[in-house]
């Protein structure tokens, strides 16, 4: 797919974004006004800041619930009123697709259903964010727990339901047990109240389930007693760290092989054999490919423990330095091995401006930057040695304070990690997500695969030689990061085709107020004077549609002149589908993405439009529209240009729509009765194709307007007909139908006919399919040979063989659509 100037410039069906220089001041007011138009701003309902988690949301809401709930103020007769607001707050700001709309359009942009329920005082005080306040629990969600469970790292993960009575039961056994795990393996909890479709698609179908999760490899459910012991023990099993048993021949030559490969060893003297196994129990927390564990039986080997001054059981560990270090580590608490062993470890490369740039041009680097203010968290970075070796990712740092100048070139102001690609210094991408080790991992590994780059001042496509997307964005705002992922896998798919970059506004205020830009994250397309905005789906596939889109526009954007022309001046036999639509609208945005999937679906049937009426109100108003999203259908009878048909469905996807809009068009088909069939099919001149139909026959219905486009396509090489095999059953079973709908083509050969076998089509576009094969009969149905069977290849991509056959003697061959749905 190539993206020529002149195929861009002359893409008039996607509403432009309108460039225009704001002053910063009226961008930060615009920002602040929005989300307040319909009453009291959210966040400060919540008394929440813009940039909250999902856990602060849940915790702020959770403190209100308790004190402002009806059931604790039975004399307030507004506390009912008051409490609807704050729920409401919190439905919308927890959910990130809703939290963006309201951050961009306000109240207006959002479903007045929000948030119009509430539970019982109860609920709120004993069921509602059951682990929110254990920090040896991580809270995961849809928007994480893929980069958590594929990062490496050993997870162990309760899947429950606030409303469970086993999951409340087993909360204390599951805080105990996170609390003697932390720092061994990695405890999670996910709600499925709130995270549905994500306990679903895991196959979670009972409360609680607990489930252990290694990258790779199939999660493993834990059946046993949920008592603490239990968990452990489960737990443990999936402990995958290799202690390697040392003696007089291999010990130094294990060693040495380690150090060349970068690694250290921890060991442990046993003076009684039955402790060999003690190595793997407490050092079970280091991941695999960190250190090397061994162990040494000092009852089997005494002059090898005597040769390291050993006198009694304790744990050795030696550093892979140029020469050995030995670290005495003088405990068998697992916590305090662990944290011995990442002190020990080397830190960080260190890069200097001086060898910053040499560094990064030919290898692939992990860097975090630093100002002096290092935590606890840096100590846990070196385990993401172990993590990245394989993906041929090296770990460094950059002290931000004494190479000042090389983090302010790169727009580095607060400690923050980077993946820089290989391709030097400019090439590199911002981890945004959150500061823990899980996402961090994922993220690199995601990051050195895809094609999305930090963009700055002096890298900015401004020029826009080639096309380029452009996230626009908020570090702290939560639907921001949950795209960041999906901008990468869309990346990897479109790479060579578009380039992908993000800007961070909180940096780059006035790039960002250059363009317009009023609510994060806002995504854009640039390419040469076309300028468009994103509103479909924060998905990759939602992303991969709009460029298909933009590449072969599917829905032309009407204005009142436009429209005139187009859809009251259309031609005789000529249909319109017209969306009528406001931006801010959150029905209307939902709308979007399948009314150019179903443009897509009705292309050479049916010509498809839309009328933004923020900016044509007037015009709108004066057509009638009273609210939005307002579906029209304007018939081919030029004699009454006026008259539409409007969309009452319940469904508003791109099938529904499409069933709807293609039902209004005239018949291309007819109806055959026996009389009929004999002497327009059977004895006629021409080609047939014919649909065997039961009106009471639900893929029958399903499948009609898929024939009538079939119709359409072959009308002047091919007849259609339909047989209702109800009222005609005689002349279907001679036909041989069994099932329905059955479809037959019946080419014309001089004074033969010939027959089909039953096939039944119930999918969308399937039309295609017979239209190919109708037209592969009508120009090869002389496929002849001896007797048997003739295939004609190949497999369509339903998978239905088509295939020729020759009948009886004296019978006439016949082409058939042979398969199953």
């Amino acid at each position: 797919m190539v993206f020529p100037a002149g195929v861009w410039s002359a893409l008039g069906a996607l509403r432009p974004v309108h460039l225009m220089r704001l002053p910063l001041l009226l961008v930060i007011l615009l920002l602040a006004a929005a989300p307040a138009e319909g009453g009291s701003d959210y966040y400060d309902l919540l008394g929440i800041s813009r940039d909250a988690t999902t856990r602060e949301i849940r915790q702020a809401f959770k403190k209100l619930a308790l004190t402002m709930h009806p059931d604790k103020n039975p004399g307030d007769p507004s506390a009912h009123e008051k409490f609807l607001k704050v729920n409401r707050a919190y439905e919308v700001l927890k959910d990130e697709d809703l939290r963006k709309k309201y951050d961009k359009y306000g109240e207006k942009g959002l479903d007045e259903q929000q948030g119009g329920r509430y539970e019982s005082w109860n609920y709120y005080r004993y069921d509602f964010g059951i682990y929110d306040d254990d920090l040896e629990i991580i809270t995961l969600d849809s928007g994480d727990f893929e980069a958590a469970v594929n990062s490496g790292e050993l997870w162990f993960v309760n899947f429950y339901s606030p409303r469970c009575s086993h999951c409340h039961q087993l909360a204390p056994t599951w805080r105990e047990f996170a609390k003697e795990m932390d720092g061994v393996i990695r405890i999670g909890a996910v709600n499925c109240g709130d995270n549905n479709h994500l306990c679903r698609r895991k196959g979670v179908t009972s409360y609680p389930s607990l489930y252990i999760y290694r990258a790779g490899q199939r999660p493993e459910k834990f059946n046993g007693e949920r008592t603490r012991d239990d968990l452990v023990g489960f737990a443990m099993q999936f402990i995958t760290t290799t202690v390697t048993q040392l003696w007089q021949g291999n010990v130094f030559t294990e060693i040495e092989k380690s150090f060349l490969s970068g690694l250290g060893w921890l060991i442990t003297f046993c003076s009684d054999t039955g402790g060999k196994h003690q190595p793997a129990t407490n050092s079970s927390q280091l991941p695999e490919g960190l250190v090397k564990v061994g162990w040494i039986d000092c009852t089997v080997q005494p002059q090898l423990c005597d040769s390291f001054q050993v006198t009694k059981c304790i744990f050795y560990r030696c550093s892979s330095a140029s020469v050995y270090v030995l670290q005495w580590i003088k405990t068998l608490d697992s916590k305090e091995i662990y944290n011995q062993v990442l002190n020990h470890l080397p830190d960080l490369k260190l890069l200097t401006a001086e060898s910053f740039e040499e560094k990064l041009a030919h290898h692939r680097w992990l860097i975090s930057f630093t100002f002096r203010d290092r935590s606890s968290t840096t100590n846990e970075y070196k385990k993401l040695q172990a993590f990245l070796r394989n993906d041929h990712i090296q770990i460094g740092r950059v002290d931000c304070v004494a190479d000042s100048e090389l983090c302010h070139s790169l727009y580095i102001h607060k400690p923050c990690v980077a993946v820089f690609k290989g391709l030097g210094i400019h090439d590199f991408e911002i981890h945004h997500g959150k500061d823990v080790l899980y996402n961090i991992a994922a993220f690199a590994k995601d990051s050195v695969r895809a094609h999305v780059t930090t963009l700055r001042p002096d890298n900015f496509p401004s020029d826009r030689k080639e096309p380029w997307l452009v996230d626009f964005f908020a570090p702290w705002c939560p639907p921001c990061r949950a795209l960041l992922p999906e901008l990468r896998k869309a990346s990897i798919q479109l790479a060579g085709q578009i380039k992908f970059g993000t800007l961070d506004c909180t940096i780059h205020h006035n790039l960002c107020s250059t363009y317009n830009i009023q609510a994060y994250p806002t995504t854009v397309i640039f390419n040469g004077s076309s300028v468009h905005e994103y509103e479909g789906h924060h998905s990759a596939d939602g992303i991969l549609e709009f460029i298909q889109d933009l590449v072969s526009p599917s829905v032309l954007a009407l204005d009142p002149s436009s429209f005139k022309e187009r859809v009251k001046g259309r031609d005789e036999g000529q249909t319109w589908a017209v969306d009528f639509y406001a931006p801010w609208c959150g029905p209307c945005q939902a709308l979007m993405p399948e009314w150019r999937r179903m443009a897509r679906l009705v292309a050479g049937q049916i010509l498809v439009g839309s009328v933004d009426c923020q900016r044509f109100q007037t015009f709108c108003q004066s057509q009638g529209v009273r609210g939005y999203p307002e579906i029209r259908l304007y018939p081919g009878n030029t004699l009454q240009p006026n008259r539409y048909t409007s969309y009452n469905g319940w469904h508003r996807d791109a099938h529904s729509l499409r069933a709807w809009a293609l039902s209004s068009l005239p018949r291309a088909s007819v109806d055959l009765n026996p009389e009929t069939f004999r002497s327009k099919v059977l004895s006629g001149q021409h080609h047939w194709v014919l649909d065997f139909y039961a009106p009471w026959c639900g893929p029958c219905q399903h499948f009609a307007p898929e024939f009538e486009v079939l119709a359409r396509m072959l009308k002047g090489e091919v007849r259609a007909g339909k047989v209702d095999c109800q009222a005609h059953y005689q002349t279907c079973q001679s036909a041989g139908i069994t099932a329905y709908p059955t479809v037959k083509f019946y080419p014309y050969l001089g004074s033969q006919k010939v027959r089909t076998h039953t096939h039944t089509h119930t999918q969308a576009n399937q039309h295609e399919v017979l239209v190919t094969y109708t037209r592969k009969g009508v120009d090869s149905y002389s496929c002849r040979g001896t007797a048997g069977f003739f295939p004609c290849r190949p497999r369509n991509r339903f998978g239905h063989l088509v295939v020729l056959r020759h009948s009886k003697k004296g019978h006439k061959p016949e082409w058939s659509v042979v398969g199953f749905l």
